[in-house]
């Protein structure tokens, strides 16, 4: 019995983590250009993610930009405590 249910809860977490990663819609191409562009001007410490520090940086063009691209800024907002 005990198998069964680990067996059961691990085929349940596998369909969860596939059915989240299936949620990610690929980029098109102009839009990973951009963010590459955008990744390689504003990236500061050179992590190759854009950190909300370095996402206020960017200019109201290349904002624009992003936008039209369909490239998504900022990500999840944080909730305040």
């Amino acid at each position: 019995m005990k198998k069964f249910a680990i067996l059961a809860l691990g085929l349940l977490t596998a369909t969860a983590i596939t059915a989240s990663a299936a949620d990610k819609k690929p980029l098109s191409p102009e839009a990973e250009k951009v963010k590459k562009e955008l990744t390689d001007k504003y990236d500061a410490n050179k992590n190759g993610k854009l950190e909300p520090e370095e996402i206020e940086k960017i200019s109201d063009d290349d904002k624009k930009k992003a936008k039209d691209a369909g490239l998504p800024l900022g990500g999840k907002k944080k909730k305040d405590k």
